[in-house]
């Protein structure tokens, strides 16, 4: 995937070694409680936070020998101590369909029974979200984000099926939804006809700031149009594809053409935007945050760069790339990541970056991979790890990003962060 030189390669697979060492055994099993996000029977089976990611990290450290599949089984068990949620925050990072994406990725052919359970839990859901979403559309209305985001919407639920499924009808039918959500609706708000057919009703930064109350248009992987973007491009290289597919991904490009943002240090896309900002044309975010995976300039260049290639777009790949190049040669964007973890912190940066290089006309991104990961080492080095044993938001998907980059094979688990 990225060469490494003899001595980074060393202390990258040391580092990978030593936070998986720390993860074998689960801690003591706690209290049984609610399943609030802090509570211990939500994090056995966050994909995300808890145990059904720790079991991706060594499920495949396995599979390539490193280690056997002993912590496999014992997070596998603790992930499933509880009874499985298949209800409304269920989705690809939480639930029965975390589970059944850890199960595919990690133990492949270790429980049968248990994956084609959860397997059939996982079309009914689908189906269910499918009914729901469009009968939303049929009465002129705004999705929420949870309908189609990638933690808990459709795009995670697709992700899994493109990557396990993807000769069966199902994946086809939630791509056909995506493609209907980049259409507009004709929904008589304060958002107007101008809004894209992915604007909220709801908004995670309502409660931060009054100007959200009419919705938003989300720009991010996690929860905006980036994942619908990367799952629709993706599925289109693989040659899964639907009625109108190619206009969709054209449809969000332009968009985002349309928001970037020019700046000295290279173009940026704002995390949201309001209603005022909609018909105004100008984000009132005045300059690029952190650039992380999750809503950042990392994100947002590989979601473009995976449609460029879909779509054959020279330019636009060129125009993807250098995003993110330009980015990277940005200390005072860099000194904005403070944490590892692979949502908003150096191993999500790395990883993206990473997989985007492997694609890229040029080596520009490749180069930036050796400064970073020694950043990365450093940090590992100097700070404690998460305290959360997860994937996404924890210490197992920074092993992972150092198995990946040393081993040179990723295996299925990049497609809960739909960079690969």
């Amino acid at each position: 995937m990225i060469s490494l030189d003899t001595g980074r390669h060393a202390a990258a697979v040391a580092k990978a070694d030593h936070l998986a060492a720390a993860l074998f055994t689960p801690p003591s099993a706690e209290p049984e409680d609610d399943f609030s996000p802090s509570s211990p029977r939500w994090r056995n089976q966050s994909l995300s936070k808890g145990a059904a990611g720790a079991a991706i990290l060594h499920g495949l450290r396995a599979q390539h020998a490193i280690a056997d599949a002993k912590p496999v089984h014992a997070w596998l068990a603790r992930a499933t101590r509880d009874a499985l949620t298949a209800g409304p925050g269920a989705g690809l990072w939480f639930g029965a369909p975390a589970l059944a994406f850890t199960l595919h990725t990690a133990a492949p052919d270790s429980y049968p029974g248990a994956t084609a359970r959860l397997d059939d839990s996982f079309t009914q859901l689908v189906n269910a979200r499918l009914s729901a979403a469009y009968a939303r559309m049929d009465a002129g209305q705004r999705p929420c984000q949870y309908e189609f985001d990638l933690a808990r919407g459709l795009s995670g639920l697709g992700a899994h099926l493109l990557q396990h499924a993807p000769d069966g009808d199902l994946v086809r039918r939630v791509l056909a939804y995506l493609v209907r959500l980049t259409e507009p609706v004709e929904a008589d708000d304060a958002a107007g006809p101008y809004a894209p057919g992915w604007w909220t009703r709801d908004s995670s930064a309502h409660d931060r700031d009054p100007a959200y109350a009419d919705g938003e248009a989300n720009f991010g992987m996690a929860h905006g149009v980036a994942g619908p973007l990367a799952l629709l491009s993706l599925a289109l290289r693989q040659g899964v594809t639907v009625d109108r597919h190619e206009a969709a991904v054209d449809r969000i490009c332009r968009w985002l053409q349309k928001w970037r943002q020019e700046a000295p240090a290279g173009p940026w896309w704002p995390e949201r935007i309001t209603v005022n900002d909609l018909r105004t044309g100008q984000p009132s975010q005045n300059g690029p945050l952190r650039p992380s995976w999750c809503y950042g300039i990392p994100g947002l260049a590989r979601a473009q760069q995976l449609a460029a290639i879909a779509l054959d777009d020279a330019a636009r790949q060129k125009a993807a790339e250098q995003a993110l190049v330009r980015c990277l040669a940005d200390p005072i964007q860099l000194s904005r990541v403070h944490g590892t973890a692979l949502c908003h912190g150096l191993a999500g940066l790395i990883a993206t970056t990473a997989f985007a290089a492997t694609d890229a006309a040029t080596s520009a991104l490749a180069d930036h991979i050796p400064h970073l990961l020694d950043t990365l080492l450093t940090h590992t080095r100097d700070t404690p790890p998460p305290a959360l044993p997860g994937l996404v938001e924890g210490s197992a998907g920074i092993a992972l990003t150092l198995h990946t980059l040393t081993v040179g094979a990723s295996g299925s688990w990049p497609a809960c962060l739909l960079i690969n």
